[in-house]
């Protein structure tokens, strides 16, 4: 190689090193995500501990793991848990670096979550209704304050830890829906799961435009 390409070689190495650096410092600090992938097992997410696992090891893999990440989910009955009360305090960032919300009330009120903005750990938009497939169903077990569902009626897949029978309560993350009432433009509590398999299956959140998938919040 000449002196000529070497150069032009080191060039594009360092600008393309140079490119990278920004984008790696902004991934390193997001502090919300809607994970790219579920865990695979329907809603069977081996309960909380389960999920802010899963949550740990997509933030570890996009650079993002020095923080402890939570899912958003409740659970129901005996000690039941608000998905609000377990995500810290805020403000939380996207992997683009575009705030969200800045506290939990805002999170629950006039937020920042649109498809645009929802994004997964690599930063990437999340389908929506009208692509294929549609993947916008998120699952939370909560009510649109954040807050738990009396224990009567199941909506968090046996607190996470089915992926048969039961159903859980999911939101839009793109806030749309098949109209524009309050439910179908909720990014937390849009409907609950269902299906033939028995509501909590992989197959049975697919069919509603769902792949299980968990929004996932720094704590610290």
């Amino acid at each position: 190689m000449n002196t000529s390409r070497l150069r032009l070689s080191l060039t594009a190495i360092l600008l393309t090193c140079a490119a990278a650096a920004p984008a790696a410092a902004q991934q390193a600090a997001t502090t919300f995500f809607v994970t790219s992938e579920g865990p695979g097992k329907g809603a069977d997410l081996g309960g909380l501990a389960g999920a802010d696992a899963h949550c740990q090891k997509l933030a570890t893999s996009a650079g993002a793991g020095a923080k402890a990440w939570r899912a958003y989910l409740s659970t129901q009955g005996a000690g039941a848990v608000n998905a609000r009360d377990r995500i810290g305090k805020g403000p939380w960032v996207n992997a683009k670096g575009v705030t969200i919300a800045k506290d939990v009330a805002e999170l629950h009120g006039t937020n920042n979550l649109t498809k645009q903005t929802a994004l997964s750990e690599k930063g990437d938009v999340i389908n929506g209704r009208g692509d294929t497939p549609n993947r916008h169903d998120v699952l939370t077990g909560s009510q649109a304050d954040g807050t738990a569902f009396p224990p009567d009626k199941d909506m968090t897949c046996k607190n996470w830890t089915s992926g048969t029978e039961g159903s859980a309560m999911v939101g839009h993350s793109d806030r749309t829906g098949l109209d524009t009432s309050p439910p179908a433009l909720s990014w937390n509590s849009s409907h609950p799961s269902r299906g033939p398999g028995g509501g909590c299956t992989q197959s049975d959140l697919k069919s509603t435009g769902g792949d299980g998938l968990l929004y996932c919040f720094a704590s610290n």
